[in-house]
């Protein structure tokens, strides 16, 4: 398949670089000059990814704003909902959820919420959301993870069914799921609206895609962007956050990071990467990141280069470049490239 591919600008966490409001407007603004398609943020235990968008939905007009990814751990599932509601009404009309279960290292350190039956706490998570979106009836679930109205341990037994109280402007602002393991990315497919994969390489069959997605499914891939007229040179970057996320983003047992890059072909160098990270050599953890994977998951080099390798970008079934940390230049360069 040959497309077109649409760019999203990555704002990431805000505390990665604390930055003031005026700033985030201002490459807001000018990524939907350039003809960027959405804005995008992140969270960790960190800053929270409705509040960065929320900044900037009054000084802009067309570019959707999507956060990618917030964590389902840190709302209930109404609570999201009434994010959704809220920043799709701020924005009129712009706003898509991206939302994952993040890890249980975060999930239970952070948040003192339990891990447990991710795939089947999601599903629910989705449908409760929905439900609340679209405002039909009061919403009632029968549980396990999220029962309303809760009867459970502590309850007063007072609680029933509400209806949210302000009237969405849309009752489909789309949902789309973080997802790196296989059943996770499957279920991307059947329940959400499109799907926020961590790493993809173009030069490799990594995940499986049904070959009956809708045209409108969304597939957008965070994507490291870095011009430099030394290919080594520009690869650093990319090999530095890959050296912390495969090696200390989540517990040594559970890294789901660790397993994609593993399942991509590179399971000896994930696992070295993350002994030296939890051994404290996090130089030498950086340095036995894999050039060939750095490489293939972005775009590094001369523009030249860029340029060429984006062709292989096209022929995938990712329909959004999520690009960040990219200076006013760059933005420019991949926004005439991908015209």
């Amino acid at each position: 398949m040959t497309q077109d591919l649409k760019l999203g600008l990555q704002f990431g966490y805000w505390t990665a670089q604390p930055r003031p409001a005026r700033e985030l407007i201002s490459l807001a603004t000018q990524a939907e000059d350039l003809g960027f398609d959405s804005i995008w943020t992140g969270e960790s235990w960190s800053s929270d990814a409705f509040s960065p968008l929320a900044a900037v939905a009054g000084a802009t007009s067309r570019v959707r704003l999507c956060t990618g990814i917030a964590q389902i751990a840190a709302r209930t599932p109404t609570a999201m909902a009434m994010h959704a509601m809220t920043l799709d009404g701020l924005s009129d009309g712009r706003a898509a959820v991206g939302i994952g279960v993040s890890g249980p290292q975060v999930v239970e350190g952070w948040y003192g919420r339990p891990f447990g039956q991710p795939l089947a706490r999601t599903r629910e998570y989705v449908q409760i959301m929905r439900d609340a979106l679209k405002r039909e009836a009061p919403v009632a679930a029968p549980g396990p993870h999220y029962p309303l109205p809760y009867t459970g341990e502590g309850a007063m037994g007072l609680g029933k069914p509400l209806k949210m109280i302000t009237h969405p402007l849309r009752g489909d602002v789309p949902i789309y799921l973080g997802a790196e393991g296989p059943k996770n990315v499957a279920m991307a497919f059947e329940i959400a609206d499109g799907w926020v994969p961590l790493y993809w390489s173009p030069y490799r069959d990594a995940y499986v895609v049904p070959d009956d997605v809708p045209d409108d499914f969304e597939i957008a891939v965070n994507l490291s962007v870095n011009v430099h007229d030394d290919v080594a040179t520009a690869l650093w970057p990319v090999k530095a956050t890959l050296g912390f996320y495969i090696g200390g983003m989540g517990a040594k047992s559970k890294n789901f990071h660790t397993e994609l890059m593993a399942r991509m072909g590179f399971e000896d160098a994930a696992f070295k990467i993350q002994d030296l990270f939890f051994e404290g050599k996090r130089e030498e953890a950086i340095l036995a990141v894999p050039d060939e994977f750095a490489d293939e998951i972005s775009l590094s080099g001369p523009r030249e280069r860029i340029a060429e390798r984006l062709e292989a970008w096209r022929k995938t079934p990712v329909t959004t470049l999520l690009v960040g940390g990219t200076d006013p230049d760059t933005m420019r360069f991949l926004a005439d490239q991908t015209r």
